[in-house]
């Protein structure tokens, strides 16, 4: 792939949000994640690579891990970089679903939108605070996911109003269709925030539907003399959920290298396009040398509400 999301900022916004088809693509991909119960837990400019044809990829499964059904049950907070961290997890939540990878792709939405990070802040307490400034103090009940700490903290605070329509003056590809499905997107409560299944069917991703499955995609094909042959299903899913437990056998890093070695095996002796890695790239170097993220890249620890 060629670069980040980021990378594309220097393009015209109409390229880049609408004909290049960028939404529908990570939607789709979330779809497929969500459907097999993945959670990716850090969705942000640079997990999305695009390359030179415009084909997006999701990438980095650092922090992923399956959905959790049981609310009783305790997840990490430490996940999600800052800038694209949902509300609830912002607040203490011990339980999150599939939607905090919605706000993270609405975050992203509207930086591409404003070419510049939408809640940009330095702590997550101020990251809280500029997401109340453009939603409003959030209802209790919007809340009760939250922490009693953090329920507190936003009950001192003076109530603020909705201020919505500050989203029209990211850019003037800022539409009303681009809008409408960004704050549907941008909900405080995970329950009303948009899925990614409603998200797809928005009329705004209709004409990147159709630019992708036009020319971009693999699951539709031409047949001549000039007819399109299109897929009978143009968001798939997952074809069965994900299932961690074959994770719990793995007991030692031996069993877990001859399981990588077993994978790549298997992969070298299927129909597959091989993978190719060019050694003369300029991040072929760092990339052989890395190991994990270095603690600066690593999402920050979540805010101890009293």
């Amino acid at each position: 792939m060629g670069l980040a999301v980021r990378g594309y900022e220097d393009l015209p916004v109409l390229c880049l949000v609408k004909n290049i088809a960028i939404w529908k693509q990570t939607k789709t991909g979330l779809k497929y994640l969500h459907s097999a119960r993945i959670l990716h837990r850090d969705i942000k400019p640079g997990n999305l690579l695009v390359n030179s044809n415009c084909v997006l990829k999701i990438c980095d499964f650092g922090l992923a891990r399956v959905e959790e059904p049981d609310s009783t049950k305790n997840m990490t907070q430490e996940v999600v970089t800052q800038y694209y961290r949902a509300p609830e997890i912002l607040m203490g939540a011990n339980h999150y679903t599939a939607a905090v990878d919605v706000w993270s792709v609405g975050c992203i939405f509207g930086e591409l939108l404003g070419r510049r990070i939408l809640f940009q802040a330095q702590s997550p307490v101020q990251q809280l605070e500029l997401i109340t400034e453009l939603l409003g103090t959030p209802s209790l009940e919007d809340m009760r996911y939250a922490c009693a700490g953090a329920r507190a903290h936003m009950l001192r605070r003076a109530p603020r109003p909705p201020a919505l329509a500050a989203l029209y003056t990211l850019s003037v590809q800022a539409t009303h269709e681009a809008v409408h499905l960004l704050a549907q997107m941008l909900v405080f409560d995970p329950a009303k925030r948009i899925s990614v299944v409603d998200a797809l069917a928005h009329p705004y991703l209709e004409e990147g539907r159709l630019r992708y499955h036009s020319c971009m995609c693999k699951c539709c094909y031409n047949a001549p003399p000039a007819a399109r042959h299109y897929s009978p299903d143009l968001e798939p899913v997952a074809p069965h959920a994900f299932h961690d437990g074959w994770e719990r056998k793995l007991t030692s890093v031996h069993q877990v290298k001859e399981e990588i070695h077993k994978f790549i095996a298997e992969q070298l002796q299927t129909s597959r396009v091989p993978l190719c890695i060019n050694p003369q790239s300029a991040a072929f170097k760092s990339f052989a040398s890395s190991t994990v993220a270095h603690p600066s890249e690593l999402p920050p620890s979540p805010h101890q509400w009293e």
